[in-house]
């Protein structure tokens, strides 16, 4: 359920596009961003930086979309998210006694420090990559093909890297043994 409150505003960006074109789209997943904010504090009583880091580019890039009228400004925003992640997981491995991706999961899973270091810098060339993959579509491929790319290639993208992940850190989860 968390996964489809934090999608909100793409789904919506996706439907509003096929429905009424880049603009309406890019209004809608505005306001989207804008009520996604304001319920999740009616709910918690309180913010999730991604979703206020979200809402801020979105305005950002989407008012300049729609105040130019010129759609580039939106395509650059996911490019924009992602590397701002990637300096986050970059950064959080000098910040703090643990990388960001031990802080986020290190309570599930118990790994050596090493390979949390190794998946957070994982996390990072993959939000780089993400970047790069966002761009290479936006201004190689239609429009219509970017708004497929942007809900369904960089949705699969981080499903499959998960998985990976997973895998990766399967090979040295610590097993704790029951004593008799």
């Amino acid at each position: 359920m968390k996964l489809l409150f934090d999608l909100f505003p793409v789904i919506l960006f996706f439907v509003a596009y096929k429905a009424a074109g880049i603009y309406v789209a890019t209004a809608v997943a505005i306001a989207a961003s804008f009520i996604q904010v304001g319920l999740y504090w009616l709910k918690r009583r309180r913010f999730e930086t991604m979703h206020l880091v979200s809402l801020g580019l979105i305005a950002v890039f989407g008012g300049a979309t729609l105040l130019l009228q010129d759609p580039v400004f939106i395509k650059w925003k996911p490019t924009i998210l992602n590397w701002l992640f990637a300096a986050v997981f970059v950064g959080s491995q000098f910040v703090g006694e643990k990388p960001l991706v031990q802080r986020l999961m290190g309570h599930a899973v118990q790994v050596p420090d090493f390979a949390w270091r190794r998946v957070n810098l994982l996390w990072a060339a993959f939000f780089v990559l993400s970047g790069v993959a966002n761009l290479f579509v936006a201004f190689n491929y239609s429009e219509d093909t970017w708004v497929n790319f942007k809900l369904f290639g960089l949705m699969g993208m981080t499903f499959v890297f998960i998985i990976a992940q997973s895998f990766y850190l399967a090979r040295f989860m610590v097993e704790e043994t029951e004593e008799a």
